[in-house]
């Protein structure tokens, strides 16, 4: 083991004791800036001290030693002076060409030591030519260089350096400001393409500090200076601006360093566990309605909101080459007002018009409109002019003709979307919406969404405008829809109830109905607004959580609709909804399912389906299954059972996946009687694939009712004692009693991809669940306290509900509550034990909740009735899910 020297061991000593300083300023209250500029200071004493010692140790001190003929240079957060508690530190040792021989002992020795005292460091060693040559072909290097701070050293050749990279950046200003705008572009689709995500990275999310950083380095490539208050100084950034970017600079840093100190390294991403503490450390208090931590994370995306749009606008203002364009417009321009021309340029307003239309919501709205209309956008200068004048709007009612305007813009897809953007961003749209103020950067902490309420309205709504070039049946159903403005309209409301006590669609209702009075709709579509916006979630609820081969399921759904153009608004909604969740949750196999209710439902209302038929659809299913199966679909024993294949079975299964199901349930009739290494035992077989797009395994067992009583939950407890967590599980009975069972799990062991010897174990132990003693649980209980669980979302209380009423062959029993080890086997235990037979499943995990849907029958198959009956149903399923939750 090696030694260290007696000064890194002091240096170490003295950075440990420092820490423990600065995290004591921290939760006295030290500012952001403060800190992280106290904590570069640190930084610069360790490296100067272990500096001095290298170079006398080198026989390199003095005068005329190698200190000064060389500099040390700060760059990236280094040179910025905002170094988080755990950050790395980024050193440049710049050398004359003549001296690399000499510097590259002391840069080996000071690697070393500087690490060996607890800094994290990305050290270089360059000419200054090198580095103004890396700077000027590679912009990520580039914008670390623009960061550059003299630490220690030869202060004429830093001159002679930070001269050389002006000069070097003139010629390629543009090339290199798209460059660090691209890299910027491609972090944010990583890190997060939106301000309001529910799980942000503070640093690198959209409106997170980079955005700061962001300002700096076009200011230096573009005006000469990073410096935002030389920037402010020459106009460049507003008061305004400059103010906003200052607090919202200094609420990220002291938050990161909040973060740092926590996790005891560095950690920037902001997660539900985080945003629950630190609402709590900073003694936000619940209030109508807002969670403490609803309220933090608003305050969190008021701040990075307004970082965004300053580095958007400035970003944007640096590389404009309009002014030209600007003017043709203007000259030559299509003249549709006083003022305002289209163009090349867009909607563009003289400084005159500008003035007459931002001081009218009815001309503002007239101007945007014909955005939309022309397909074009407003220009940036005159859209900004306008923004800034939003807040000085008389605070009345908006005019009928400015509502007018709105309902047009709402009819045209267009550009509806980044309109309805620029709207909300100038809090125009809360207008016309007033419910929109209480949803901006409103957390949506007990959902399963991705984004906040605002950015979600606004996403559902550009899903749908994008269905304009859908070649599938929600095109064809959106394209002719004679009043897209009530869609449109209930899609940007159909969430504004959340963030109170009550039950959000029940607000949402009240919402609707005071919006259809405020901007004048007729009594028909306000009765359909408010229909759309209490009911948005009936067709994704019965699409996923119930049988939808059961006629009497889209009989149901049509009665409450009541009209087919209401029910292809409700499909384009639906949607709309889920594809608005986060990315890739509106997929293939939900379009088929839902598509498949629509078109049900709009047989029981219009007599006809036209865009295609249900016997087609399942035909088509059967047929891609045969194709998969190759030779084998003419043996007779798949001919009989793919006919046989019941169509919700195809609801929730793909081809390749039926073709594998069957080959499994084939392969009992081979198994001899006896366990195999193959993990399958007389009458039971198991096949485990890994998904590693997420990280889950999926886990098919194939067998027969007739094997032992109770195999659901027994499969259950065998999964749970392993140790996996349960993220999905479906039950499919199939004639001649057969019984696929799949299940959806996360193996906490392992990070990546199982072994092939744990796949089989785990196997084994479903195999084996299904031969032991009846009356034997599995052990798995003394590891719930051991689990890692994520941090369970507050208010959401547990929940049983019995439907009886949608189905005719069973009763419904939905179960919502908190995930938790063992709750499934738990759960489908006590529906053993009170008699009941499941026969269908389906079981969903949203981040840390779970949606339990069975259908039950009694020991005659028939469906419960006695309200007695039910009642204790009701109370002893809750009992175990109450008693899971206090247990875990």
């Amino acid at each position: 083991m090696t030694t260290l020297r007696p000064n890194v061991l002091a240096a170490k000593d003295r950075l440990a004791a420092a820490q423990q300083d600065f995290q004591r300023r921290h939760e006295a209250g030290a500012t952001g800036v403060e800190l992280c500029a106290a904590m570069t200071e640190l930084s610069d004493r360790i490296v100067l001290e272990l500096t001095d010692a290298a170079v006398k140790d080198l026989n390199e001190s003095g005068p005329q030693g190698l200190l000064s003929q060389i500099a040390l240079v700060a760059h990236g957060g280094y040179g910025r002076c905002d170094v988080a508690p755990f950050s790395d530190v980024d050193l440049m040792i710049l050398h004359p060409p003549a001296l690399g021989d000499r510097v590259a002992p002391l840069a080996e020795r000071l690697l070393r030591d500087v690490f060996d005292a607890g800094l994290c460091l990305g050290h270089s060693v360059r000419t200054p030519e090198q580095a103004c040559r890396l700077a000027a072909d590679e912009p990520m290097i580039c914008t670390s260089l623009i960061e550059s701070r003299l630490v220690r050293g030869d202060a004429a050749l830093f001159a002679r350096y930070q001269k050389q990279l002006r000069r070097r950046k003139r010629g390629r200003t543009r090339w290199l400001m798209a460059g660090v705008l691209e890299d910027r572009l491609k972090e944010q689709c990583r890190y997060g393409e939106t301000v309001f995500l529910l799980e942000p990275n503070v640093k690198r999310s959209r409106g997170g500090l980079r955005d700061f950083q962001l300002i700096r380095w076009i200011g230096f490539l573009r005006y000469g200076t990073a410096d935002p208050g030389e920037l402010h100084a020459r106009g460049l950034l507003s008061e305004e601006d400059f103010r906003a970017l200052g607090r919202a600079y200094e609420f990220l840093l002291r938050l990161r360093n909040e973060l740092h100190f926590h996790a005891r390294q560095a950690a920037d991403v902001l997660d539900r566990g985080e945003q629950l503490r630190i609402a709590e450390l900073r003694g936000y208090q619940r209030q109508s309605g807002l969670l403490p931590v609803e309220q933090f994370m608003r305050d969190y995306f008021r701040h990075t909101a307004a970082m965004n749009h300053i580095a958007t606008q400035f970003a944007a203002k640096a590389q404009s080459r309009d002014a030209a364009t600007r003017l043709t417009t203007l000259l030559l321009g299509h003249r549709v007002d006083d003022g305002v021309h289209v163009g090349p340029a867009g909607v563009v307003a003289t400084r005159r018009a500008v003035d007459r239309i931002r001081g009218d919501l009815t001309s503002i709205m007239q101007l945007v409109d014909l955005a939309n209309l022309y397909d074009t956008s407003i220009a940036p200068a005159t859209w900004e002019a306008i923004r800034r004048h939003a807040c000085r709007l008389p605070r009345a009612m908006p005019p009928p003709e400015a509502c007018r305007y709105f309902l047009s813009l709402l009819a045209h897809p267009g550009r509806l979307g980044p309109l309805l953007r620029d709207l909300h961003d100038a809090h125009l749209l809360e207008r016309f919406v007033p419910e929109f103020h209480h949803a901006r950067g409103l957390l949506q902490f007990n959902q399963y969404h991705k984004y906040t309420v605002d950015e979600h309205c606004l996403r559902a709504v550009e899903f749908a405008t994008g269905l304009w070039n859908d070649a599938g049946p929600l095109g064809r159903v959106y394209r002719p829809m004679p009043r897209k403005y009530l869609l449109h309209l209930a899609l940007l409301i159909h969430d504004l109830g959340k963030g109170r006590l009550e039950d959000h669609r029940e607000v949402g209702v009240q919402i609707a109905a005071a919006v259809a009075q405020r901007l004048g709709l007729p009594s028909d579509e306000a009765e359909s607004l408010r229909f759309l916006v209490h009911k948005h979630m009936l067709m994704n609820h019965l699409a996923f959580r119930r049988d939808t081969s059961d006629e009497q399921l889209a009989v149901q759904l049509a009665v409450q609709v009541g009209s087919p153009e209401l029910l292809q608004m409700l499909y384009v909604l639906t949607a709309c909804d889920l594809g608005a969740v986060g990315p890739n949750v509106w997929d293939g196999w939900k379009q088929e399912v839902v598509t498949d209710l629509y078109h049900r439902t709009m047989q029981h209302l219009a007599g006809e389906s036209p865009e295609t038929t249900i016997d087609e659809l399942l035909g088509q299913r059967r047929e891609a299954v045969r194709q998969e199966l190759g030779a084998s679909q003419n043996d007779p024993w798949f001919v009989e059972h793919v006919d046989a294949l019941p169509a919700a079975y195809f609801n929730v299964t793909s081809p390749v996946q039926a073709a594998a199901d069957l080959r499994l349930l084939h392969g009992l009739m081979l198994l001899p009687p006896g366990p195999s290494r193959s993990g399958k035992l007389g009458g039971v077989s198991v096949a485990a694939v890994y998904q590693p797009d997420t990280a889950t395994i999926q886990l098919t067992v194939a067998t027969s009712e007739s094997i032992i009583p109770g195999i659901f939950h027994r499969l259950t407890g065998a999964l749970s004692s392993r140790g996996l967590k349960i993220r999905a599980a479906e039950i499919h009975t199939l004639p001649d009693g057969l019984v696929l069972d799949r299940f959806v799990v996360h193996d906490p062991d392992f990070a990546g991809e199982p072994p092939p010897s744990r796949l089989e174990q785990i196997g084994q132990a479903l195999v084996q669940s299904l031969q032991a003693d009846a009356n034997r649980p599995p052990a798995f209980r003394r590891m719930w306290q051991m689990d890692s669980r994520p941090t369970p979302v507050p208010g959401v209380p547990t929940r049983v509900n019995v439907d009886n009423s949608t189905s005719a062959q069973f009763t419904i029993i939905d179960v919502f509550t908190h995930d938790r080890t063992g709750l499934l086997y738990a759960v489908a235990r006590e529906l053993f034990e009170l008699g009941l037979s499941v026969g269908r499943a389906k079981i969903g995990t949203y981040l840390d909740q779970v949606v339990d849907v069975f259908y039950v029958t009694d020991q005659q198959d028939c469906k419960i009735r006695d309200e007695r009956r039910l009642e204790e149903i009701r109370r002893r399923l809750l009992e175990v899910a109450e008693r899971e939750s206090n247990e875990a």
